[in-house]
């Protein structure tokens, strides 16, 4: 039976992820991208973004020299590789990765789990809440003190109702019968284990972050594509019913932060001179944020700029009548300055900048 050479797999997949390396050992075991997004619970586009990642980092040239690299460094064994990928528990095993369940919490709409690509319920709603606590803590812990506060706020039971959820919740999350647990304790309180979890919310700052990259090297399109993946993250509206002062607080600034990330896709729609699709994704977003008057003020300049000065004025005069109605107030400078462009064929900028309403 062939084995691979000790330590010759560790040196293959140098400086992969963990998530990298799931998707290099699908693809050695002969999965195309689709079956690989179904596998691991995953859109399309971040499977290929993965792979592309993967063909980076090793310097291959495509996807079938990645084929012959995952059996080249023995994370593929000839005759032993399924045709569907594995728990990432088990390419840990191969790779030389922390063993452990594999989780994936989704915050970015209704709380979702799934451990090895099944989806897991992990209880009620304030147990939940707890969970999506630990989630956003990246890798500092949490006391059990800050999640009472955070899950309970003032109403703050008495016993020992954090420890007892921590248990039920290391209880669902992990794998059949073994002990290991995604949920690890220390002198300073909770947290998830590192590099066994993947959260959405976590995955959409990552890729702002390539984002940002693309955008200082030129490379606008890739920006915009990368964008384009961390809000196709966002399912609705996040951590939608779970309770608690902390969710309450990340329910506004990720919603915040979603509303901040289609402006600046926008912005660099427009700077490539895709208008129209601009256009139309701003009209759709301040159909979601009636008050905000940043993301319409930059649906005026668009418009404008194509020569849509009437389009650009109505969509003035529906913020105004918004924010008279539902706030009692009349447009601030950005809505202003964004309708006097509209009526002089002004250049006054894009009109990203800070209003009243709903500013991210």
């Amino acid at each position: 039976m062939p084995t691979r050479t000790a330590g010759r797999c560790d040196r293959g997949v140098t400086g992969l992820t963990a998530e990298e390396r799931e998707v290099l050992y699908a693809l050695g075991c002969g999965l195309g991208d689709d079956e690989i997004a179904a596998a691991l619970v995953l859109p399309e586009q971040v499977v290929a973004e993965r792979l592309g990642r993967v063909l980076a980092k090793l310097g291959l040239r495509d996807r079938a020299a990645a084929i012959v690299h995952a059996f080249d460094c023995g994370l593929v064994v000839p005759g032993q590789g399924p045709r569907r990928p594995v728990p990432a528990t088990a390419v840990a095993g191969r790779t030389g990765a922390a063993s452990g369940p594999w989780l994936r919490v989704s915050l970015l709409g209704p709380l979702r789990t799934t451990l090895a690509g099944r989806p897991v319920d992990v209880g009620p709603v304030r147990q939940q809440a707890v969970l999506a606590a630990l989630a956003l803590s990246r890798s500092r812990s949490v006391s059990r003190r800050r999640l009472l506060e955070d899950v309970w706020g003032r109403e703050m039971p008495g016993g020992n109702v954090v420890p007892v959820y921590v248990y039920r919740l290391r209880k669902i999350l992990r794998l059949g019968e073994r002990p290991d647990s995604v949920i690890r304790r220390d002198r300073y309180g909770y947290g998830l284990v590192q590099g066994i979890a993947e959260v959405d919310s976590l995955c959409v700052e990552d890729l702002v972050t390539r984002a940002e990259e693309a955008e200082r090297t030129g490379d606008l399109p890739g920006a915009v594509r990368l964008c384009a993946q961390a809000l196709e993250l966002f399912r609705g509206e996040p951590l939608a019913g779970l309770p608690g002062p902390f969710a309450e607080s990340e329910r506004l600034r990720l919603a915040q932060h979603r509303v901040a990330l289609a402006q600046r896709k926008a912005d660099w729609q427009l700077r490539l001179g895709r208008r129209l699709e601009a256009i139309t994704e701003l009209s759709a977003l301040a159909l979601k944020e009636p008050l905000n008057e940043p993301v319409a003020a930059m649906l005026m300049h668009a418009l404008r700029r194509d020569g849509r000065r009437a389009e650009a004025l109505a969509v003035f005069d529906r913020i105004a009548r918004h924010l008279a109605e539902d706030l009692g107030v009349p447009p601030g400078d950005v809505l202003l300055r964004a309708r006097r462009a509209a009526l002089l064929g002004e250049d006054t900028g894009p009109g990203r900048g800070r209003g009243r309403a709903g500013a991210a």
